[in-house]
């Protein structure tokens, strides 16, 4: 074979680059801090979770994790954010049930969430409970769909606000019962709550971590939770599931996300941290103490499972006629 001058200094270019390459591709990762962006407000549902999980993680990835908030708009306006951000992991996105269905309920959007992330792992599940004020006439959730279809349209329910988990709650169970029901909307749980209390309203889907108190203290009665098997917060209440609407299952939940093409080593690594933090006993008894259970998904088992939500409140969302005002 001839011997080709341009050929083998390509071949001695090649040998050159090589182990540089291979010195680039096994780089430890982080090398500097990661933000996370938590797109609602602090010291909510998406937030307390998230920072109870920063000591473990900082550990586990060597380097800080700063923790940024960048609410509005159910979360879009933070998801918008970080689907602009480099896909090299520094910028990490949590967020809420509803990154499965503003597409549906948003128009105008930048971006589309089923191809603009890539998933690391659910975090965590806040579940709901139904409650009721303590001299309401019905204690259980059969007597209230009996006293909704005895009064068709006259009982109400209040929600934190128009396709918030507790809204999407009532108008499944509405529909499975067959009810028809009026909605309430509320700018936040407090305001929800407060309307219940007060007996301006009949009922609503509240977090634990807000309806526990005022249920311990005789302000409030539970009549149902929202999760498939009953809660250690509230061992005494049925699930709504059991009570004879078998398969219902609607909560708030927490999840990290990436831009979606990010390498999949730094997407384990991330998922490794997280993992690590949801197994530390100090994490998994404050998340007892505030109603929040841990997860720790995988990135494919996040994926299976955001597809289901998805295709489940959008069919909902949809059926029920729900838009963003």
């Amino acid at each position: 074979m001839p011997f080709r001058p341009a050929l083998a200094r390509r071949a001695a270019l090649a040998l050159l680059v090589a182990p540089a390459v291979a010195r680039a591709q096994a780089a430890p990762w982080p090398t500097r801090p990661v933000r996370i962006l938590v797109a609602w407000t602090p010291g909510g549902g998406v937030d307390v979770p998230i920072r109870l999980l920063l000591p473990k993680m900082q550990e586990v990835l060597g380097q800080p994790i700063v923790v940024e908030n960048r609410g509005g708009a159910s979360g879009s306006i933070g998801a918008a954010h970080v689907a602009q951000q480099p896909a090299d992991g520094y910028t990490v996105l949590a967020d809420a049930a509803a990154h499965v269905s503003n597409d549906t309920l948003m128009r105008g959007l930048t971006f589309d969430y089923a191809t603009a992330f890539a998933p690391v792992t659910q975090v965590s599940v806040l579940p709901h409970v139904l409650v009721v004020k303590p001299d309401f006439p019905a204690r259980t959730l059969a007597e209230l769909v009996a006293q909704a279809k005895q009064r068709p349209g006259q009982l109400t329910y209040s929600s934190s606000g128009i396709a918030a988990g507790p809204h999407l709650a009532s108008a499944l169970l509405s529909r499975l019962a067959g009810i028809e029901v009026v909605h309430v909307p509320y700018r936040g749980s407090a305001a929800a709550l407060a309307d219940v209390l007060a007996g301006t309203v009949s009922f609503t889907f509240s977090t634990v971590p807000a309806a526990s108190p005022l249920v311990q203290e005789g302000r409030l009665r539970a009549l149902a939770v929202s999760t498939r098997e009953r809660l250690a917060a509230f061992p005494d209440v049925p699930t709504v599931a059991e009570q004879r609407f078998p398969g219902f299952e609607l909560n708030e939940w927490v999840a990290l996300w990436v831009p979606a093409a990010t390498p999949p080593a730094i997407i384990a690594r991330l998922h490794e941290a997280a993992a690590a933090a949801l197994a530390e006993p100090a994490v998994q008894r404050r998340y007892t103490e505030i109603g929040i259970l841990p997860v720790g998904s995988t990135p494919a088992q996040l994926a299976a499972f955001a597809a289901e939500q998805r295709a489940r409140l959008v069919e909902l969302i949809r059926a029920e006629n729900i838009r963003l005002e």
